[in-house]
């Protein structure tokens, strides 16, 4: 069975890429290259799952915004 999960990549200041799987708490994983990342992400979905089972996910990711805000 085929699953679909949402993943939130950053670049951290050290210059690695992070993603994070929004349905998955606690599932995240780096590295130095997309593609490299995305592999990753997908072995860290497969652990999480064989230890925790699937979740039971009650929302639905809807969008990621960026809101620039002057400071005061």
């Amino acid at each position: 069975m085929t699953q679909t999960f949402t993943v939130i990549v950053e670049q951290g200041e050290d210059g690695y890429l992070i993603s994070d799987v929004v349905e998955l708490p606690g599932c995240h994983t780096q590295a130095k290259t997309y593609d490299e990342l995305l592999e990753r992400t997908k072995e860290a979905i497969s652990l999480y799952l064989e230890v925790k089972g699937t979740p039971d996910v009650k929302t639905r990711f809807l969008s990621l915004q960026q809101i620039e805000v002057e400071a005061r």
